[in-house]
């Protein structure tokens, strides 16, 4: 499993979700479920992308291993 290290990233950039999201253009409710999963093993790889972009980081750099 995986989480993505939005929150973080946003931190970092003094962006909230809802910024993330605008910047985005994702549904505010599709970063914040993303942004708030302890954990995940499936997710939208474009939604996942453009968040990606938004940081200028790639997908590796955005998302982190977690245990199971």
């Amino acid at each position: 499993m995986f989480r993505l290290r939005i929150k973080e990233l946003a931190a970092e950039r003094e962006w909230s979700l809802k910024e993330v999201a605008r910047r985005s253009a994702l549904p505010y409710s599709t970063v914040a479920t993303y942004a708030n999963s302890p954990g995940m093993a499936m997710v939208n790889l474009l939604s996942v992308r453009k968040i990606a972009q938004v940081f200028g980081v790639t997908i590796e750099d955005l998302m982190e291993l977690v245990e199971d």
